[in-house]
């Protein structure tokens, strides 16, 4: 009787063993969609426009230029245990915008991140359709567009954004439509101003390599 009850307690042991592998296992990974919080050469904070697959089946992402050079490793804000979980491979100081690859053993994509949601990637927004955009630093803040008041590659608009929201997706809807890469004046109070993703998307395929093809999850 002893011995049957010795082997039970054994056996539930192993098992209990087992199904903790799984979830443990799992927990090893950063959630990143467009929104959340990066970290770039184990300083710079931003945040991520985008992520999901190229043409070349890698598992890339998009952020603001300023955060960063290529080489650079790029950490998860909230998992920052996880250690490098990617590189920024590939940017355009022009148009302030960089490529980021991803380790697919140390991320798991997805399209959602706090209120905004990217099912696709369309034109810039006009005059006087209302934008949003997750940031890292001030979570989801909305504003009218005012328009391309410079440069056609560049859209401004009333969104608050401070320093850490670099890269944050904009969205009209669901339709990721650019990028937040800058405030004017003083933050919040100012206008945001941002590079229209068409235009980034454009340019990544014109260069080939990592990136191109690229589509959201």
């Amino acid at each position: 009787m002893l011995k049957r009850i010795a082997l039970l307690i054994a056996f539930v042991t192993a098992m209990a063993g087992l199904l903790a592998v799984g979830p443990a296992s799992a927990a090893e990974r950063a959630v990143l969609g467009g929104g959340s919080g990066i970290v770039l050469g184990g300083e710079a904070m931003c945040t991520l426009t985008t992520i999901g697959t190229d043409s070349g089946g890698r598992l890339v992402g998009i952020t603001a230029g300023h955060c960063g050079e290529p080489g650079m490793a790029v950490g998860a804000v909230d998992r920052q245990e996880l250690g490098v979980i990617g590189h920024m491979v590939g940017k355009n100081k022009g148009l302030d915008y960089s490529v980021l690859e991803f380790d697919r053993n140390k991320v798991i994509p997805v399209n959602r991140v706090g209120n905004v949601t990217i099912t696709g990637i369309g034109t810039p927004a006009a005059f006087p359709n209302v934008v949003c955009k997750e940031g890292l630093t001030t979570g989801n803040t909305c504003g009218v567009v005012w328009g391309d008041l410079l440069q056609s590659n560049e859209t401004w608009t009333q969104m608050c954004v401070i320093e850490g929201d670099s890269g944050s997706p904009v969205v009209l809807g669901t339709t990721l439509v650019g990028m937040v890469n800058a405030y004017v004046g003083f933050a919040c109070l100012g206008p945001e101003l941002g590079t229209d993703i068409d235009v980034i998307m454009s340019d990544i395929n014109a260069h080939g390599g990592a990136g191109a093809g690229f589509r959201p999850i």
